[in-house]
């Protein structure tokens, strides 16, 4: 979990990486902008900028998360699933400028790991806040596809500028509709033959 000193520090920088990139320079004004001293960046990301950009979603991810437990339990899985994704994207939608620039980072080449891990966690949330409990091979392929999934939304969402990211909330929509319903996707997994004498 990230502690609510570094939330508040994450949530500074974010509004300055916005101008300046998810940057030394931009964890510095944060740092000064929260009246903490300017030269704790070393000390706040070691890493750098991967590692600012890693605790951006990882709190998103623990936001969204929190705002959602106990919503929609008496829906199917699907639309919680489809919730959890409309939420998460809220989350970002007063910051989409950081977003845009760690997005663009995340592509380079030599960071599709990087890319590929937040994708991947940002998946196990949504699935954790659906409450989706399985224990199956149904798991991997759960999130690998919600993740092919997320990945093509959210940068579809990146140059959305309709009304409460309606296009976005509808290509989600159509993405969802195409992979079709998750609860029903451990029916259709075949059996591993590892498996085949448990």
């Amino acid at each position: 979990m990230v502690d609510d000193d570094k939330a508040r520090l994450i949530d500074a920088l974010a509004q300055n990486a916005a101008f300046d990139g998810w940057t030394v320079k931009a964890l510095r004004m944060a740092l000064a902008g929260l009246g903490r001293n300017p030269e704790e960046a070393a000390l706040a990301f070691p890493a750098g900028g991967a590692e600012m950009i890693s605790a951006y979603f990882k709190l998103g991810d623990e936001r969204m998360i929190a705002a959602q437990r106990g919503q929609m339990a008496d829906v199917g899985l699907t639309k919680r699933v489809r919730a959890a994704v409309a939420a998460r994207l809220e989350l970002m939608n007063g910051e989409k400028e950081a977003v845009r620039r760690a997005m663009a980072w995340l592509v380079l080449p030599g960071n599709a790991p990087r890319l590929a891990k937040i994708i991947a966690r940002m998946a196990d949330a949504v699935w954790f806040a659906a409450g989706d409990k399985s224990a199956d091979m149904s798991w991997y392929s759960k999130r690998a596809i919600l993740g092919a999934v997320l990945s093509v939304t959210l940068f579809y969402w990146l140059g959305d500028s309709s009304m409460d990211s309606g296009k976005t909330l509808a290509f989600l929509d159509r993405r969802l509709a195409g992979v079709g319903r998750f609860g029903k996707l451990k029916a259709k997994l075949p059996r591993p033959p590892f498996l085949s004498a448990v």
